[in-house]
């Protein structure tokens, strides 16, 4: 059971991944430009249809991983100690303070994009959007990596 808990939490943050990752370079480019490369195809998205997916696909995936959490206490966080890998289980502390100030970002990352937002808003669309982009690649690394440390060291 856990395993397939372990494979639906990546394959929720793979998705969020890229909601978030689409979101943001389109809201990281300067201009519209005419779609002639891929990159330009890649930022050219509608940015505002991202918004509601993305908020769901994060709780959804922060209450997964909260789900798997007792478990990686018991078996991953105890076999790091043994180990004496003190930056890894830093490196997940800092990744569960990550995913809660994701979680208390999602208020006003939804304000900010809600529909008939004022225009003035558009440089806190793209920090919030860069910064819940960058909050969800660093706890998708960081977990794959602390996943895949339990199984190098049997």
């Amino acid at each position: 059971m856990i395993q397939v808990l372990v494979i639906v939490h990546a394959l929720l943050a793979v998705g969020l991944l890229g909601a978030l990752t689409h979101q943001a370079f389109s809201v990281a480019r300067a201009s519209a430009s005419a779609k002639h490369n891929i990159v330009d195809r890649f930022r050219g998205v509608s940015s505002p249809a991202f918004t509601n997916t993305i908020i769901i696909l994060f709780i959804v995936t922060s209450i997964c991983g909260g789900l798997l959490y007792p478990r990686y206490r018991i078996d991953v966080r105890t076999t790091l100690e043994d180990l004496q890998l003190r930056a890894a289980n830093g490196i997940f502390e800092i990744k569960e303070h990550f995913a809660a100030v994701g979680l208390g970002l999602l208020p006003v990352y939804w304000l900010a994009w809600r529909p008939g937002a004022a225009a003035e808003y558009v440089a806190t669309r793209k920090y919030l959007t860069w910064i819940l982009a960058f909050l969800a690649w660093w706890n998708f690394l960081v977990g794959e990596v602390l996943n895949n440390i339990k199984g190098l060291f049997p």
